[in-house]
């Protein structure tokens, strides 16, 4: 691997996602080595994946380069690997390209998705939690529409116009929006000769409400949102199993879709080598004390999606979303070095600062601790919390310059088949 070796502890942290990058900030410049692995050479800002999925940003304008990020830190390293194993009882890390040990490691390795063991749907259903899976979106979204300009038979026309997302948490309620954007906006432009009333866009929630975990208000909002955008809203419905084809649900209700977009769970991404009672069986990630400690473990720490940290308040662990993983990142950054000072650590407490999503132009909903709105300023708000948080000037400016010509202009450039889409083999029930 190639790291030099060193007289400081070296701490290694696998994942360059919300979390390991606020630990490896928080420990920048001190008297210790701090070597990140991930398998991207970039970080990516996964809320705003969705937009390009549906041709509103180019990929490079949500991601940025790791190295780039801590060119002036002198205690940090950066290696592109693919972590494959844990070995705890020699401090060691096994990755594709070699091994490398720590004093301390720092397990941020985020989610993926969750199909609950469905294998027919994990292997034709579309995920969105990356940015070449983001991309893979895109080129499918767009080859549909291509295929149904070329055939006459209605039936196959209608089956390729037709999505199914699954799941109505912000990830599906987003996407479905910016869909019926293109639809009403975009596509009728660039298919003129299409009856653009075929494309059906559904969204299935197997719950009785959107956006679980936010307030009722906000969930009745964002639906009647996507009502008035002519989204098929179903509820208490939930997919059983999809052939490329069709898609089966426990009700009466099946769709014939070319597209369904798995939006319907996350689970922890973890590592082979720690004992399986380390993990929560069914979210596949680590028991962590109050100080994110992997249980059982004196020096290996998880963060982020991959950590479980039962409370009072989250008796299943905190959300899996951004503000949770940066401030559990940045606590055990403190942590560390105050371990390494002999000074007494502190445990974590999440500072929920709130949460939202956005339906559309003009169209968003937020819950912040003290007040709650939905609404044209909900949507400003919106934009304004994600422009803050992405990382680089250029990628603020990008992005910026991209809404406003969007909003102005009705448009999204960025609908290009950059690489084609490959369909799997379709298969019969």
């Amino acid at each position: 691997m190639n790291v030099p070796q060193t007289s400081f502890p070296r701490v290694v942290i696998i994942g360059g996602g919300f979390a390991g990058l606020a630990a490896a900030r928080g420990l920048e410049n001190e008297e210790l080595q701090v070597v990140l692995l991930d398998k991207h050479n970039y970080h990516t800002f996964q809320p705003l994946l969705y937009q390009v999925a549906t041709g509103g940003l180019e990929p490079d304008s949500i991601a940025f380069p790791l190295r780039k990020r801590f060119n002036d830190v002198d205690n940090f390293f950066f290696r592109l690997a693919e972590v494959k194993k844990i070995n705890d009882k020699e401090n060691q890390v096994e990755t594709s390209i070699g091994d490398i040990s720590y004093d301390y490691l720092i397990v941020a390795t985020g989610s993926t998705t969750n199909f609950f063991g469905n294998t027919n749907i994990q292997k034709f259903a579309m995920e969105m939690k990356s940015i070449p899976q983001s991309l893979n979106i895109r080129s499918l979204i767009l080859e549909n529409f291509e295929e149904a300009l070329l055939t006459s038979d209605l039936r196959e026309r209608q089956k390729l116009m037709n999505f199914v997302i699954v799941g109505g948490g912000p990830t599906g309620v987003e996407l479905a929006g910016a869909l019926a954007e293109m639809k009403k906006e975009i596509l009728p432009k660039d298919y003129p000769d299409l009856d653009i009333r075929l494309m059906k866009i559904n969204l299935v929630q197997s719950s009785d409400c959107l956006l679980k975990g936010m307030s009722a208000k906000a969930s009745e909002k964002a639906e009647d949102f996507l009502i008035k955008l002519g989204v098929d809203v179903w509820k208490n419905l939930r997919v059983l199993d999809y052939n490329g084809d069709f898609v089966k649900t426990n009700g009466e209700d099946n769709f014939n879709a070319a597209t369904v977009i798995w939006a319907a769970g996350v689970k922890g991404e973890a590592i082979q080598g720690l004992e399986t009672k380390c993990l929560v069986e069914r979210a596949s990630r680590y028991k962590v004390d109050l100080y994110n400690r992997i249980e059982g473990k004196e020096n290996i720490y998880a963060i982020g999606d991959v950590a479980c940290m039962n409370s009072k308040e989250y008796p299943y662990g905190h959300p899996m979303m951004a503000q949770p993983a940066i401030q559990q990142g940045e606590l055990l950054a403190k942590n560390i070095i105050k371990l390494l000072r002999g000074k007494e650590i502190k445990p974590f407490i999440y500072n929920d600062k709130g949460s939202m999503a956005t339906i559309g132009r003009n169209k968003a909903v937020v819950d912040l601790p003290k007040w709650k709105f939905q609404g044209v300023f909900a949507w400003f708000v919106w934009m304004f919390v994600h422009l803050f948080s992405l990382i680089g000037f250029r990628n603020k400016a990008v992005v910026f310059l991209n809404w406003v010509y969007n909003y102005i202009r009705f448009d999204r450039e960025t609908r290009l088949i950059i690489r084609p889409y490959k369909r799997k083999d379709k298969y019969s029930f």
